[in-house]
């Protein structure tokens, strides 16, 4: 079941200018940074109520933002979901005809498995299904 908004992707060029123009926007500072080596992506997380900003900057030329980029300029990437079981929620999906990304969740950021729906079945919008590692 899908529990709240987890957050916004946003895709960005260059991390640490948009972490600053992020802040001086919100007038928060990031609460962490990581990078997903095997996404090929640098990340930064702002809390903003429940919900948080998430920042992506490529770190590779074959990564999914750099290719993103490529065609699209900064801005909306994902919109991300939590969900109480993310291999229920898949198989659910599934069954009603939406196009995952992925066969099996896989490690995200933020200490997270995540899935992608693919934006042909979502209205043109890129969907992550998000769940807490414990």
């Amino acid at each position: 079941m899908i529990l709240r908004l987890e957050h916004i992707g946003i895709a960005v060029k260059n991390l640490e200018d948009s972490n600053a123009h992020f802040e001086k926007l919100l007038g928060i500072a990031p609460y962490k940074e990581e990078e997903v080596a095997s996404e090929y992506v640098k990340t930064s997380f702002l809390q903003t109520g429940e919900a948080k900003i998430e920042l992506l900057e490529a770190t590779h030329p074959d990564s999914a933002i750099a290719k993103y980029l490529e065609k699209k300029p900064e801005g909306l990437h994902h919109i991300a979901f939590e969900v109480d079981d993310i291999y229920a929620e898949m198989e659910r999906l599934r069954k009603e005809g939406f196009q995952l990304l992925n066969a099996e969740p896989k490690r995200g950021a933020d200490n997270k498995l995540v899935c992608f729906v693919h934006p042909k079945s979502a209205n043109g919008v890129l969907l992550e299904l998000c769940q807490t590692i414990v």
